[in-house]
């Protein structure tokens, strides 16, 4: 018998805005308006610029590390952008920044968590979302879960979970691929194409041509876009979102975007990074390439960038006011935010601040003698 086929498949690859300015007003008919394009590239500015601060301060020795998005603004505001704000369940990795504070998320919160204050992971219920996640790879079970209870409760909701190239080396983001699959989970993955896992380049992380045929084998369907396009970025996220939100099951998105700073404040990317290739990618900035559309358009122009940058960092110097200005958390809030319940024995230590039998039982003081002080020497 012949061999015959027994499955194919390809990889599509949407871009619409390219990095000279370049637009496919087919491919982008009824996604962005001109507003929206205006109001997200404030948006970008607005977080650079607080990218920016939050590298001061933590180089002041006011925060312990921070990893900036620099160079995500697109990839991850466009995916935003496409969800329903405070309805739609974000479940970001920790370079979400310009997705979180566009879905709702006070920007003192992420200065409290890099500054080691867990209240910065105390997230608004309202607002749809989990804490950051510095373990790789872990959120995307977390985002599987959390669709399958949106099914299971007839919910008209989908989660969108945010991960890293480095996060498909994991077996975790494989087990969420599966079973997201299987149960037709109203979930969208967002891959976050960097080229960079820290100081792991795309060449020793995998021998795929793309990570969005990665899908392929989970019976789900993919894409690869260009992750500082902000249309593409908007209108892939978006049919993907519905398509979940209608009862089509889950979706993989490879936004191929570039990190142009280095991976944290603790790391040095000049180690392991070429120039050229970093340089390279300075010209593709999501920012310039979304400036460009709108002078086009004359949307924008040198007078408004100026307005708009010293707005942006009239807000970021208020949330620094607001981040460092907290009262000190109480002592008694480990006790107060880990259990729904106190147990008993936890309780007494909370209320007299000691953990030594002493402490717990000061009657046994009165039981020792002269002789038994003297029988422990």
């Amino acid at each position: 018998m012949p061999l015959t086929t027994v499955y194919s498949a390809e990889i599509p690859y949407l871009q619409i805005l390219d990095e000279c300015g370049n637009f496919d007003a087919a491919l982008a008919k009824d996604t962005l308006t001109d507003a929206d394009v205006k109001a997200l590239y404030e948006q970008m500015i607005l977080n650079r610029e607080f990218d920016e601060s939050a590298f001061k301060l933590q180089r002041s020795g006011r925060l312990g590390t921070f990893p900036q998005s620099k160079g995500h603004e697109a990839a991850t505001l466009g995916v935003a952008r496409a969800m329903r704000k405070g309805q739609d369940y974000l479940v970001p990795y920790y370079r979400e920044n310009p997705a979180s504070f566009l879905h709702g998320l006070p920007m003192h919160y992420i200065l409290w968590f890099w500054g080691g204050d867990e209240r910065g992971n105390q997230i608004p219920k309202h607002l749809s979302m989990s804490p950051l996640t510095i373990a790789i790879g872990t959120q995307g079970l977390h985002a599987t879960g959390i669709a399958w209870a949106f099914k299971y409760r007839k919910e008209e909701r989908v989660s969108v979970c945010f991960f890293g190239d480095g996060a498909t080396s994991t077996g975790d983001m494989h087990e969420a691929f599966n079973w997201a699959s299987v149960l037709k989970a109203p979930v969208v993955f967002s891959c976050m194409n960097n080229s960079w896992a820290i100081s792991v380049p795309l060449k020793n992380q995998t021998a795929s041509e793309t990570f969005a045929q990665k899908a392929i084998a989970y019976g789900m369907p993919s894409i690869r876009v260009d992750g500082n396009d902000i249309f593409a970025v908007y209108k892939a996220h978006r049919d993907a979102i519905e398509l979940a939100r209608k009862g089509g099951g889950p979706t993989l998105i490879e936004s191929v975007t570039y990190r142009l700073a280095d991976h944290t404040t603790a790391d040095d990317a000049r180690r392991y990074r070429d120039e050229t290739e970093w340089k390279n990618w300075c010209a593709k900035d999501p920012l310039v390439r979304t400036r460009k559309f709108l002078e086009e358009r004359k949307l924008w122009n040198d007078d408004l960038e100026a307005k708009t940058i010293e707005k942006a960092k009239a807000t970021v110097r208020e949330v620094i006011q607001v981040a460092f200005k907290v009262d000190a958390p109480k002592v008694e809030d480990i006790f107060d935010y880990t259990y729904s319940e106190l147990p008993q024995d936890l309780s007494q230590q909370r209320d007299i601040g000691q953990t030594h039998s002493l402490g717990l039982e000061p009657e046994q003081e009165t039981l020792r003698t002269p002789q038994a002080e003297e029988s422990r020497y």
